[in-house]
Order: C-alpha cells, then sequence, then structure tokens
C-alpha cells in the first residue's frame, strides 16, 4: 500500500502545484489540466495548453544552477546540438516568490526523462530517470528499459550525443570547473528530516571518497561534459529525434565521468549490460575497464542517495528509498539493488 504524502514537508504535492500556478501566472501561461511528471528532486509538469514544460527547483541549495542551465540551453541551440529548447518568449529562468524555473518546449513523445536524476545528478536527483524533465540535474538514477533494443538504440545515441559534445569548444564565460561533491554538500546542508547518525556517516563517506577520487588519472581529455549522461536524460521527440537534457551538472571536466551513469546500471539497478556495453563501444572507451572507475563510481552512488534529502519529509515513498541505499553503503553491500526515487 501506498503511503501518504506528509503534509508538514517544504514541498508537498499540494504546494509544488501551488508554485506552478504562480510561476505560470507571472509569465502568462496556461496552467490549466497541468500533468505531474516528476516530483522529487524537481518539480517538473507538462503543460499541454502551452505546449510546454516547468521545471521548478525544490530545493534552495540548487538555485545557483538554474542561470547556468540557461546558459548551457543557449549554447547547445547556437550549435545545433540535438537538445531540448527553452520555451520561446518567456523570461528564463522564472523567478516567483521564493522558487526558481524554466519552461521548455514540449518535445512531444517523451519517452525518456528531460532531466531529474539527480540527479540528479542525478538526480533526480539525480538523480533519478523517469518521465520527462527536459532541464534537471540531480543525478538521475538508473536508466529506464535497459533490457530492450530501445535501450541498446539510445545508448549508441547518447555516445553520439557525448562525442559531439565532448568535441565543442566551451562557451563563454566559462562553465564551472566539476565538483561533483558540491551538491552533495549543499543537499546536506539543506536536508529535511535527515537523522543524525545518518548525516555523520554521510559525511563521513564525502570525505572518504573524496580522498579516493584526488587520487584519479584520467585518461580522456577534459571538455564540457553534460555531467548526468544516463539514458533518461535522452527524450524521443514526436518528430523521431532523440534529445539530451538535464543540464544542472553540466561543467568543465573529465569526460569519464559522462560514460559512468550508464555503466552503473547494471551495477545498482540491475539493468541488463547491453546498453552499458554499447554506450562503451559506440564512445570508444570502456569505463568499466578504466582503473578509475571504482572511484567514480562511488562519487555517483553518493549523489544518487543523497539527491533526495532536502526533500526526505516531504515525500514518504523517496525516504524509504533513500534508506534501503544508505543501509547499503553503510553495510558495504556493493550489489544491492536499488528501485527508482518516486
Amino acid at each position: 500500500m501506498q503511503r501518504p504524502e506528509r503534509s508538514d514537508g517544504r514541498f508537498t504535492a499540494a504546494r509544488s502545484r501551488q508554485a506552478l500556478h504562480r510561476v505560470c501566472a507571472s509569465v502568462g501561461i496556461d496552467d490549466r489540466d497541468a500533468e505531474p511528471i516528476k516530483l522529487t528532486v524537481n518539480a517538473v509538469y507538462r503543460l499541454p495548453h502551452a505546449g510546454a514544460i516547468v521545471r521548478i527547483a525544490t530545493s534552495r541549495a540548487m538555485h545557483h544552477r538554474v542561470e547556468k542551465v540557461v546558459q548551457v540551453a543557449r549554447w547547445l541551440a547556437d550549435h545545433g546540438m540535438p537538445a531540448v529548447r527553452l520555451l520561446p518568449g518567456v523570461p528564463a529562468p522564472v523567478r516567483v516568490d521564493d522558487y526558481v524555473a524554466t519552461i521548455w518546449c514540449d518535445a512531444g513523445a517523451g519517452d525518456a526523462d528531460p532531466g531529474d536524476a539527480d540527479p540528479g545528478d542525478a538526480d533526480p536527483g539525480d538523480a533519478d530517470p523517469g518521465d520527462a524533465d527536459p532541464g534537471d540535474a540531480d543525478p538521475g538514477d538508473a536508466d529506464p528499459g535497459d533490457a530492450d533494443p530501445g535501450a541498446v538504440r539510445s545508448a549508441h545515441a547518447l555516445a553520439t550525443i557525448l562525442r559531439r559534445l565532448h568535441a565543442l569548444e566551451p562557451p563563454e564565460p566559462p562553465l564551472p570547473a566539476w565538483d561533483p561533491l558540491d551538491d552533495v554538500r549543499r543537499r546536506l546542508d539543506d536536508a529535511e528530516g535527515l537523522v543524525p547518525r545518518d548525516r555523520t556517516f554521510l559525511e563521513g563517506l564525502v570525505s572518504r571518497v573524496e580522498e579516493a577520487l584526488g587520487a584519479v588519472r584520467y585518461e580522456l581529455p577534459r571538455s564540457v561534459i553534460h555531467g548526468d549522461a544516463h539514458l533518461g536524460n535522452l527524450i524521443h521527440s514526436a518528430a523521431g529525434e532523440i534529445l539530451i537534457c538535464d543540464f544542472d551538472a553540466t561543467c568543465h571536466g573529465p569526460a569519464e565521468w559522462d560514460l559512468v551513469p550508464v555503466a552503473l546500471g547494471p551495477l545498482r539497478f540491475g539493468r541488463p549490460p547491453a546498453a552499458s556495453a554499447e554506450l562503451a563501444r559506440a564512445y570508444g572507451f570502456d569505463v568499466t575497464a578504466w582503473d578509475g572507475f571504482p572511484a567514480l563510481r562511488a562519487v555517483r552512488e553518493l549523489k544518487l542517495v543523497t539527491s533526495v534529502v532536502p526533500m526526505l519529509a516531504s515525500r514518504p515513498s523517496a525516504a524509504a528509498q533513500f534508506a534501503v541505499r544508505l543501509d547499503s553503503l553503510r553495510s558495504g553491500a556493493d550489489h544491492a539493488v536499488w528501485t527508482l526515487y518516486r
């Protein structure tokens, strides 16, 4: 039986719907019949009467990333990259009261999640693949549909997009340098309902993961990286084009990082390995065979666990999965299977 949503959290479903109305009213967009797509690390809604997707940052700790998301979206559009586009004719971002939002063109079919991972990093989270969110950064979660041939085709498309992205000249002004634990620390500082014992454990784990990360020697050139490149951050548009989304984690950093999320699917989410193998083949680098992979895997897993800490009191279902993930890190259960945050 699904547990009821708590009413004492900062960003319950009811409060996110009120925020959506305020955001849409401020720019004159019709929010009637809004369809909630995801209410985790970011609140994401489809607006059927406006042909738009609205994404509202739920954690104040992540508000600083929204201006960068807008910069990246415009830069990718200028280069003709297959990516989601901001809705023309409206401000970007939109700021109303304490809310920060971005509004995107609805690509159409929406077979995959345009951006929640943190997830992202991610997710979501993302976090956290799943429906359709055109700009969420949190680390994401596992890639949906990994067992079918469509997932292999998506992995091939992702490899193609990443190779193009990694070859681009960086934009001006420069993007921030890769700092994968910054969002983890910010979320811990903005935690909602995190008990002291869990906070102490996570803070200690951050320090250990950071130390291991400092010893990594990279093989690929540094470039602009997506930062949360899982299959859930691809959208299959109504026109048949595969688009990438979720630019919250986009930065300048090691290309290897963009190959980690899909590789983690079989290891943490019980996905068949076909998509991961195709990404490695099509990109030309198998990140799992590289000696730096264990350290980057630990970073990704830490991000996937902590992506929901700002909303633990608001979303009991996410809090339950958070406990499962945290227990597996605490016990060292490297092969414990996780499920998606909902």
